[in-house]
Parts: structure tokens; sequence; C-alpha cells
């Protein structure tokens, strides 16, 4: 088990669970609300409960430790997280948690093409065969 909790598969598995709970909450949470302004609330949270736990593990770094490249990069992936929360908890508000967290899903079929193009990663046929089988549900999911 030890070796399991050290693996990105157990890792995975865990941003799914709390992923699917991110869906449900927030679809209850958002009733009466302005999606925009929801996904500031969520922001501060991730915030405050984000910096404590960097302070305690003793994980923080000054920024000056920082590349260039990863300050780009982070900033830039700070901006797709920010605008993915937005459509995506506006998308929730707007349809079934069921119907919406599928689709979003498709993000993985994204990242699989992308990671191919540019960044020169390889899935396997199974692994390929696996993407568009998530493509296929995922809009099966939509339209049913």
């Amino acid at each position: 088990m030890r070796d399991f909790a050290n693996s990105w598969q157990f890792w995975a598995l865990l941003a799914a669970a709390f992923a699917a709970l991110t869906a449900i909450f927030a679809k209850v949470g958002i009733s009466g609300v302005n999606s925009n302004f929801a996904t500031l609330f969520r922001t501060l949270v991730v915030v405050a409960a984000l910096a404590p736990l960097l302070w305690f593990t003793g994980e923080y770094q000054s920024l000056s430790t920082l590349s260039a490249k990863t300050v780009t990069f982070l900033v830039l992936s700070g901006l797709a997280t920010g605008a993915s929360w937005l459509c995506y908890f506006r998308a929730l508000q707007l349809g079934q948690a069921g119907q919406v967290a599928p689709v979003d899903k498709l993000s993985v079929v994204f990242v699989a093409i992308i990671g191919a193009l540019f960044l020169g990663e390889r899935l396997s046929l199974t692994g390929w065969s696996g993407v568009a089988l998530i493509a296929g549900g995922a809009i099966l999911v939509a339209v049913g």
C-alpha cells in the first residue's frame, strides 16, 4: 500500500474523486448566486486552504527561486484554470452535473492530443482506444 500511495495512479484517483465532489458541491452551491462570483469565492477558499498547508509543511518557496519559464507557464496555467472554472460553473448553472462533468472530462482527450502533438508524448494503441472511448462516452452522456 505504501508504494501505491507514492504512485501517480493513487493521486490521479484522488483527484478524480475530489473532482466528482467538486461538481456535486458546486451544483448545489451555485443555486441563487452568479456563477462568476461563485468561482471567485471558490478560488479564495482554495487560496485560504493552500497557504496554511504550504506554511505548516515547509513547502513554501520564495518566488525568486522560480525561473522565468516556470513563472510564465504557471501564470498561463492559472489563467487557463480560471477560465476553465468560470466556464465550468456557468455550465453547471445551466445544465445537469451528470452531463456537464463528463463533457468537462473531454479535457482528457484534449490533453492526450496536445501532449502528443507538442510534448512528444506517446500513447499505445490501447491508450488511444481509451481516449476514443472517453470521447465517445462524454458525447453519449451529453446528448443522452
